[in-house]
């Protein structure tokens, strides 16, 4: 049985206040579509690195997030590079960016 799907404005709100649970900067680059956009979470390293992830479904049809940008971390301008080619493709995104230094995203994510 797959979840429900939740508004994306509320889901990017959400990972918002997660994200700064335990004290990491976490902000909104781009709102996108409330209803419907897609969502890329930015995870920033301490060193400008990043990898950027995006919302997907398990085989089952559950919520997970897929490592978009690869399994390396691009640099600040390919990461800017990767962001203006997905909102050629969908200019409903939402762009999240968090301080994450290990990569590891500070909110429950099923990574795939």
């Amino acid at each position: 049985m797959t979840t429900p799907r939740l508004r994306s404005d509320i889901v990017a709100r959400a990972l918002l206040r997660q994200c700064g649970q335990d004290g990491r900067s976490a902000m909104m680059l781009r709102r996108g579509d409330a209803d419907a956009g897609g969502i890329l979470v930015v995870l920033l390293g301490r060193d400008g690195t990043a990898m950027v992830l995006s919302q997907t479904r398990t085989a089952e049809g559950e919520a997970a997030w897929l490592k978009s940008s690869g399994e390396n971390p691009l640099t600040p301008e390919d990461t800017q590079a990767y962001i203006d080619r997905q909102l050629r493709y969908d200019p409903d995104l939402w762009v999240l960016e968090v301080e994450a230094p290990d990569f590891r995203p500070p909110f429950e994510a099923t990574l795939i």
